[in-house]
């Protein structure tokens, strides 16, 4: 059984240069011959390398100066002292994954796929019914419409004429600082109407003038021919480039292309089938180690605030993939403590079944999902006419909207007001229809933006 990993490698000049050639958009064609790997493993040259900045030590706990390192390594791969790389094992069993070859590291590159469900049930209300209960209309009376924030959705693309079709305007779209996958000849806002451009219209519910970045990190196909989606190694080639973008515009003494950056993230892993065995200490569902979940979590701490469906998996209406498995049912980047995960509710308040609930699976951050937001409204029509937005899917980017609304603020800069103050403030003033504190259903309850933007002085 040929089974695709992700390995951190020692520094090496052509890894060096791999990740150089994806940081310019260049091909990436890391040399074989001239590349020192472990024997068992054979890497995709394809892949362009990603910098971790410092030695890669598992288990060990990043501190501000190494999550500051791996911002710097992604913007100058020349300074990074490990990097992962995409690679393929040998396996008879799948409970016989090596862990690691000779000393270095092996992690899951587990399939991953958008959160999208329930596309039989009508729509409940409209996008406008959702402006309404966001107050859209009192936050642009302050000021507050995403204007000079960008918003990276990271999915399956963007289709502009679409939105341009649906929203009535022509909203910002950054080309030049969008990314394409190794391969693809898709132009950024080009790509077919699908899954990413319903996010980006539903981000623009709350935010109509910040600026998308298009991250099809979900667009290609996998290695081996996936029928699900993508694989994590895409995504971690995605939030690589990210990241560099954001290390650049934000570098001290520069002048910042935007005031801030919201990544909106509609997607994960529906079953643990889809990941190395329980106790294998390369998974990524689990791992708060996985070279993934580092790469997010020094986003954040760079300043960007990240975005997280909590998933549909909920045990009323659960989506075929979850096999059944409606427990610990928010996983990987879904459970990372850093981003705000949004379970889903329709227009009445009330929770959508399909929604995930907590706790998350054991080993990552329990209390999830943080808040709620709105779903399954009629609004893009990305899969036809009368369909809905929906899944956490589409509760998730109406929350990066709002994020990216309060971002506009001079107040809420992220050098000030870093992006865990900023969901403290969402928690603390979300409505709460079960009552005070955390349910497994709705996290701190239902978003509620004025209220946040009150509790912030915006």
């Amino acid at each position: 059984m040929r089974v695709s990993v992700l390995m951190v490698a020692p520094k090496q000049e052509p890894l060096v240069e791999s990740a150089q050639a994806g940081l310019e958009a260049r091909a990436s064609n890391i040399p074989m011959s001239a590349t020192r790997m472990p024997a068992g493993v054979e890497i995709d040259p394809s892949f362009a390398a990603v910098p971790l900045g410092m030695a890669f030590a598992r288990g060990a706990a990043l501190d501000d100066a190494s999550h500051a390192a791996i911002a710097a390594a992604a913007a100058a791969p020349a300074t990074s002292e490990a990097f992962v790389v995409r690679a393929f094992v040998e396996s008879d069993h799948p409970d016989e994954i090596p862990a690691e070859r000779d000393g270095q590291p092996l992690f899951a590159d587990p399939a991953i796929a958008p959160y999208i469900t329930c596309g039989g049930s009508a729509p409940v209300g409209t996008n406008a019914t959702v402006a309404t209960k966001l107050n859209v209309a009192g936050l642009a009376a302050k000021g507050l419409d995403g204007n000079g924030v960008a918003v990276a959705i990271m999915d399956t693309g963007i289709n502009l004429a679409h939105l341009q079709t649906k929203l009535g305007f022509t909203p910002a779209l950054d080309v030049a600082n969008s990314w394409r996958p190794s391969g693809s000849t898709t132009q950024p806002g080009q790509h077919p109407v699908n899954h990413g451009t319903m996010c980006a219209y539903d981000a623009l519910i709350a935010a109509p003038k910040a600026t998308l970045l298009d991250f099809p990190i979900l667009a290609n196909p996998s290695p081996g021919g996936s029928v699900v989606g993508e694989t994590i190694s895409t995504a971690l080639l995605g939030f690589s480039q990210l990241l560099a973008f954001w290390a650049v515009a934000f570098t001290p003494g520069g002048a910042p292309r935007f005031k801030a950056l919201a990544s909106n993230n509609s997607w994960g892993v529906f079953h643990p089938s889809w990941d190395f065995p329980a106790g294998h200490p390369g998974r990524f569902i689990d791992n708060p180690n996985h070279p993934f979940h580092i790469i997010v979590s020094t986003l954040v701490r760079s300043g960007a605030d990240v975005i997280f469906a909590a998933g549909n998996c909920g045990a009323q209406c659960a989506d075929g993939r979850c096999q059944g498995r409606t427990t610990q049912a928010i996983m990987g980047s879904s459970a990372h403590p850093d981003v705000l995960t949004l379970a889903g509710c329709d227009t009445n308040d009330q929770r959508v079944g399909y929604s995930s609930q907590g706790p998350s699976i054991a080993g990552m951050f329990q209390q999830k999902p943080d808040i709620t937001a709105y779903t399954h409204f009629g609004g893009s029509e990305a899969f036809g006419p009368g369909s809905p937005d929906s899944g956490t899917s589409a509760a998730c980017p109406v929350a990066a909207g709002c994020v990216a609304a309060l971002r506009t603020s001079a107040k809420a800069k992220p050098a000030t007001m870093p992006p865990a103050q900023l969901f403290k403030a969402l928690k603390q003033t979300a409505r709460r229809p079960a009552g005070a504190g955390w349910n497994s259903d709705m996290g701190f309850g239902i978003i509620d933006p004025m209220a946040a933007a009150a509790n912030l002085g915006l």
